[in-house]
């Protein structure tokens, strides 16, 4: 489904960050991304992500370069078929948790039966990962974990092929967040998405199918 080929990207403040990289994933993998501060994990994210550019190598989803894409199309792309989950959960205060998992919805302009559609399937998923009480709260009002849960929601909303998550346990303490990694895994197994997970945490990477180290630009097992 995806493959990273020969990616390299230079940054003039931290020189090579990726060098030559290549990875492949496909439905239902979930691998770990671990390395230390600064090793690149996060612009690794963000060039599968279509957030940022390699310098050189390309990006194929499903046969296709995403990189020959116009920022429209590469818009578009996200939308179809990316989740994201970040440390911070990114939920805007003035909205109520169920406004904020539905907000994606708005930037596809759907018709009122699919938005319509949408909310109930909104529902069952914070049933499942056991929100649902909190759908009239504002992200002021609950926890950590609970505001990371509700970020998962948001991301499976548009029923993605690929989820993204770049340290989501690192602002939650260890409770929370040996039970968001278990959540991610059984979401990872339920729905068949995969799932890749950048992370400091060898608890998360342990519970990945395939961990991965980057290390001087490089991914090795």
């Amino acid at each position: 489904m995806l493959r990273l080929e020969n990616i390299s990207k230079f940054f003039p403040q931290r020189g090579i960050v990726l060098n030559n990289l290549s990875l492949e994933a496909g439905e239902g993998d979930s691998i770990a991304i671990t390395g230390p501060s600064g090793s690149g994990k996060t612009t690794l994210m963000n060039i599968i992500g279509a957030l940022d550019r390699p310098d050189s190598g390309d990006v194929m989803f499903r046969g296709n370069s995403i990189l020959k894409l116009s920022p429209d199309e590469l818009a578009g792309y996200r939308n179809r078929n990316i989740g994201f989950v970040f440390q911070d959960h990114l939920l805007l205060n003035h909205l109520n948790i169920r406004e904020n998992i539905l907000l994606p919805l708005l930037a596809n302009q759907i018709g009122d039966n699919e938005f319509s559609d949408k909310e109930e399937y909104c529902d069952k998923l914070m049933e499942r990962v056991g929100i649902t009480g909190l759908k009239d709260k504002y992200p002021f009002q609950i926890s950590g974990g609970e505001a990371q849960r509700a970020t998962i929601v948001r991301a499976l909303i548009r029923k993605p092929s690929l989820l993204l998550a770049d340290e989501p346990t690192g602002s939650l303490d260890s409770k929370n967040a040996e039970n968001l990694g278990r959540l991610l895994v059984e979401l990872n197994r339920e729905f068949r998405i995969a799932l890749i997970v950048a992370t400091h945490s060898d608890d998360m990477a342990s519970r990945m199918a395939l961990h991965l180290k980057l290390d001087d630009g490089k991914l090795i097992l």
